[in-house]
């Protein structure tokens, strides 16, 4: 079985690429919304990350907590000790969801699967697969892509863009970059030669 990391810079075009290597026939693990999970109304991460981030919970219409994302973004910007103990909490469980994934993949033979994961390159996970794409985009519709998120502001694209590694690194060290500021038409073609380079076949 080929495993592929996909990942990418904020505002690149990462969820955009996943969907297509999805309506390819690939199966696709989510590490965001592996997060969204573990995070949400009886998810494996609320009570680890409530006790370490106090106020930091939402209760839903029928009482259950789970986290609001938003206050704990708060809690943790412009604090690297505190994302750290974040991502102490949440990789480790993320990791075990990835490691299910694999174990059924592997056991209904698949030929290829990929793992979507936005800090590939930052937390090692390059050396977890077999082949690393990057989707990559010009500097200025990047920017216009995640300005246009609700709540998003030039600080904190500064922020986060200043913890990633570089685009151009990414691109450097990816095996295939997935261009996506050309029109979609143009990005999945360029997501299905990636497939006919590694000889699998797709759904289209």
């Amino acid at each position: 079985m080929i495993t592929i990391g996909l990942t990418g810079s904020i505002g690149m075009g990462k969820s955009t690429a996943s969907a297509m290597f999805r309506r390819l026939g690939v199966p696709v693990f989510d590490a965001d919304a592996a997060v969204h999970k573990l995070m949400a109304p009886g998810g494996k991460g609320v009570a680890p990350v409530a006790a370490a981030f106090p106020g930091v919970t939402v209760a839903d219409s029928g009482g259950a907590e789970g986290i609001d994302r938003q206050k704990l973004g708060a809690a943790v910007f412009g604090n690297p000790q505190k994302l750290k103990v974040l991502e102490g909490i949440l990789h480790p469980l993320v990791s075990q969801g990835r490691e299910q994934f694999n174990r059924a993949a592997r056991a209904a033979r698949l030929p290829v699967v990929v793992y979507d994961i936005p800090l590939l390159y930052e937390t090692g996970g390059e050396n977890r697969v077999d082949y690393v794409c990057v989707v990559s985009a010009p500097k200025n519709l990047q920017i216009a892509r995640v300005m246009a998120r609700p709540g998003m502001t030039r600080e904190k694209l500064d922020h986060i863009i200043k913890a990633q590694v570089p685009d151009v690194i990414k691109r450097q060290k990816a095996d295939f970059v997935i261009p996506t500021g050309n029109g979609k038409n143009f990005t999945l073609r360029c997501i299905q030669d990636v497939l006919k380079s590694l000889k699998v076949n797709t759904n289209a």
